[in-house]
């Protein structure tokens, strides 16, 4: 297959911006009140599974073949590459300032170019490092890191742990694509999450009947008022296979590394959304954080 980065970098751009998308959109979902974040997940990562295996089983169900040498793998993947990065986020962003909670976690593109320098022996270029500097200085004054300067110790490892687990999920999928198809390795990994909330959250507690409420969109929307299981389901499908899907397509075509660096666009989206969407306040320092942090994805991809 030939490698088209310019298409790599858009995939992953526009996973970022869908991902960015989707906090406004999950945030308007809680405001019901009596589904939690964890709750969420486990919707997302379960509705992603029962869509992508019924799509497969339809039209690619050669796809699904799977040998018991790769089921480690596959578990590994959905277990610790999907449905632990959640977890680790949402529990440090009920004790950190979700400004350090974000900045910890998007360490993940140093782990990844750490991994390929040292295990791998790939040649990372001086300009990644500075761009991957520059890139977190600019998170720093985006997400106002000033503003979380109370720490938690568990909250801290949580943060490690998601950026950990959010590195582990790049690598693992850019391993899993040589060996099968993007919607193949996401419907595995899904299952294996979904596996793992319903341990953990059984769905016979699950309050079905918020399903058939209504919620307002909030912000410049407030007016406009939609039906929980919609927003749940533009959640599963553009909140979460299509993103996914884009980001383990572009490994096809860049390294894990530029992927990784690229992904961090997202909370830059994801203040512009909450600023347009949701009215809140975007301080001059943010956008100045906005601008270094494109500056860092533009050295990137200048980088051979």
């Amino acid at each position: 297959m030939t490698r088209r980065p310019a298409l790599g970098y858009a995939m992953v751009l526009a996973a970022a911006t869908l991902w960015a998308v989707n906090g406004t959109v999950s945030k308007v979902i809680l405001t019901s009140g009596d589904v939690s974040s964890e709750r969420l997940t486990q919707v997302r990562a379960t509705g992603a599974f029962l869509l992508l295996f019924a799509v497969l089983l339809a039209w690619r169900r050669t796809t699904l073949r799977v040998s018991a040498r790769e089921l480690p793998f596959l578990v590994a993947f959905g277990v610790g590459g999907l449905a632990f990065v959640a977890w680790f986020y949402f529990v440090a962003i009920e004790r950190l300032e979700i400004g350090v909670a974000l900045l910890i976690q998007y360490v993940a593109p140093v782990l990844v170019a750490l991994w390929a320098r040292y295990v791998l022996h790939e040649d990372v270029r001086r300009r990644i490092w500075a761009a991957l500097a520059l890139s977190i200085v600019g998170l720093s004054l985006l997400l106002q890191l000033w503003q979380g300067l109370e720490l938690d110790g568990v909250g801290l490892l949580a943060s490690a742990g998601a950026a950990l687990t959010f590195a582990l999920y790049i690598l693992m999928a850019d391993r899993g694509i040589r060996r099968r198809s993007t919607s193949s390795l996401l419907a595995y990994g899904f299952l294996f999450a979904a596996a793992f909330w319903a341990i953990v959250q059984p769905w016979t507690s699950f309050p079905w009947e918020l399903l058939d409420d209504s919620v307002s969109l909030l912000g410049r929307l407030d007016s406009i008022e939609l039906p929980v299981w919609l927003l749940m389901a533009w959640m599963v499908v553009l909140g979460t296979i299509v993103p996914f899907g884009l980001l383990v397509a572009a490994l096809r075509h860049i390294t894990p590394t530029r992927a990784g660096i690229l992904a961090m666009f997202e909370p830059v989206a994801g203040t512009i959304v909450a600023y347009a969407w949701l009215r809140e306040e975007l301080a001059p320092t943010q956008l100045v954080g906005a601008a270094i942090v494109l500056a860092g994805i533009g050295l990137a991809q200048t980088a051979r």
